[in-house]
Parts: C-alpha cells; sequence; structure tokens
C-alpha cells in the first residue's frame, strides 16, 4: 500500500544551557555585534542625525506703500509686484542714475511662523541721461543659518529704515545697507534686467518701472526631535536588517555544530518537549 504525506508541521528545535555557560557568552556577544555595529555604521556615514532640512513655500509678501499687486493663481497670495514712480524734474535736470530701496512685509507659515521686514535695493548707473528705468526681476530670499521647526520668530519684524530717529545717520543708505546685510536672513532683488531708456521730453517726469516676482522658495531649516527620530530610525533599522541576517546564520550554524556545548531539546506543536541525546 503506497503511503502519502498528508499532513506535516515544523518542530522548533532549542538549545539549553546555563546562564554562565559559553553559550550564553556567545548569545551576548552576537547580540552585541548584531546591534552597536550598524549604529555605528550610521553614525560615521553621516547620516543618521538629520541636522537640516528644507521644504518648498511661496511665501505672504506684501509692498509697505501703496502700489498694484497681482494674484495670478488666486491663491490668495501676491505672485508680483507692478511699481511705478514718476519724479518731477526740470528741463535743466537729468538722471544718470538711481539708487532705489524697497520695502516689504515678508512672511512664511508651513513649518515655522516667520515674520520680517525685507528690501529690495537697486542700484543703475549710466554714462547717458535717460527717461525711464525699467526692472524685471525676482524677490528672492537668502539665509545664512536655517530656520527653526516650530513656533514664531519675529527677531527680524523691524522696519529696514527707521522713520522715527531723529539721527541723519540712521538715514544714510551706507548704514541701512550694511545694517540689513548683518542679518541672517535677508531679501534681494535678484536678475533684475534693468533697462535704460534715453530721450526725456522737456517737462517730462522720469519714470521708474518695475516687475518684481514673489516666487516659490526652498526653506532651509532645523528639524524637530520627532522628525530626527523617525529620520534616524530608517537609517539605523536599513542596517540592521544586514546584521540580523547575518548573525542570525552564524548563531544557527554554532547551535546545530555544537560548537558551544548545548542541550538540544525538540519542542513539540502542543508545546511538549523532548531531549536529544548529543553524538
Amino acid at each position: 500500500m503506497a503511503l502519502y504525506e498528508l499532513f506535516s508541521h515544523p518542530v522548533e528545535r532549542g538549545y539549553r544551557a546555563g546562564l554562565c555557560s559559553k553559550a550564553a557568552l556567545f548569545l551576548l556577544l552576537a547580540a552585541a555585534l548584531t546591534y552597536i555595529p550598524p549604529l555605528l555604521v550610521a553614525f560615521r556615514s553621516h547620516g543618521l542625525w538629520l541636522k537640516r532640512s528644507s521644504y518648498e513655500e511661496q511665501p505672504t509678501v506684501r509692498f509697505q506703500h501703496q502700489t498694484r499687486e497681482e494674484d495670478r493663481n488666486q491663491d490668495g497670495k501676491m505672485d508680483m509686484l507692478h511699481f511705478k514712480l514718476e519724479l518731477p524734474l526740470q528741463s535743466t535736470e537729468h538722471v544718470l542714475g538711481v539708487q532705489l530701496i524697497l520695502t516689504f512685509s515678508y512672511q512664511l507659515h508651513r513649518m515655522s511662523t516667520f515674520v520680517m521686514q525685507s528690501m529690495a535695493f537697486l542700484q543703475s548707473s549710466f554714462a547717458v541721461p535717460g527717461s525711464q528705468l525699467y526692472v524685471n526681476g525676482e524677490l528672492r530670499l537668502q539665509q545664512k543659518q536655517p530656520l527653526s521647526s516650530g513656533g514664531l520668530d519675529v527677531r527680524y519684524n523691524v522696519s529696514v529704515i527707521n522713520g522715527t530717529s531723529p539721527f541723519a545717520y540712521d538715514y544714510d543708505l551706507t548704514h541701512i545697507v550694511a545694517a540689513y546685510q548683518e542679518r541672517n536672513v535677508t531679501t534681494i532683488l535678484l536678475d533684475p534686467h534693468p533697462i535704460w531708456l534715453v530721450g526725456r521730453a522737456a517737462e517730462a517726469p522720469f519714470v521708474i518701472n518695475a516687475v518684481i516676482r514673489y516666487p516659490v522658495e526652498v526653506i532651509s531649516y532645523l528639524p524637530g526631535f520627532w522628525e530626527m527620530i523617525k529620520f534616524a530610525w530608517i537609517q539605523y533599522v536599513s542596517i540592521l536588517l544586514i546584521f540580523l541576517w547575518v548573525f542570525e546564520r552564524i548563531k544557527r550554524f554554532v547551535f546545530q555544530n555544537q560548537v558551544v556545548t548545548t542541550i538540544p531539546v525538540a519542542v513539540m506543536p502542543q508545546g511538549e518537549t523532548y531531549k536529544e541525546h548529543l553524538s
């Protein structure tokens, strides 16, 4: 009569030894070599702690003086500034250069709430008198240090120009620009591409036309505690899985071949055990 395998189940084999035995010492050493080296590898590869991260956000920017701003995508945030300034001149007066400071309220909200008063500085000079200066550029964020990941940051929410000061020094352009550059977070007018137009009529004003865009910025910030832990855990576990796989096979080889002396015990499905005699 032919026999067929109708049912099967695995039998788990255990290995018993004293807590002060070589087998116990081996397991302790294997555990240390399994869990500690992945931590050292992740740390030495400069990938364990997330020290700095970044995200994209379009800032909320408002020009500090009356003019026209445009929200092209209707998301509630202004996308650009259309600025026009007319300077009345007499027929004997001519313009050979322009120095212009535009001030803005600049805010970020996605991570920390960051609020500052910023500026865009424009300076152009030409060899011939002009009738109009046209500028088209972007108001870009510059960071010397990352922002925090939460809370309210208003350290630079002060006027770029101290309009209440009685001292002429506070209105000096060199002083204003130097003090502004001492900040860790500023804005600049990038790629203005100034166009100088000539041929002004005798009584016509000199005109400054500017289009300044508010683009989406890549914001650098310091990650919070839980974000650092989440990132570190991923780095650690990805390396740990390799060590677990390697040392699991090392332990199986050591105990199955009795490299250290133990008592093999087969565990039956119902939890019963029986000892196997060592050869």
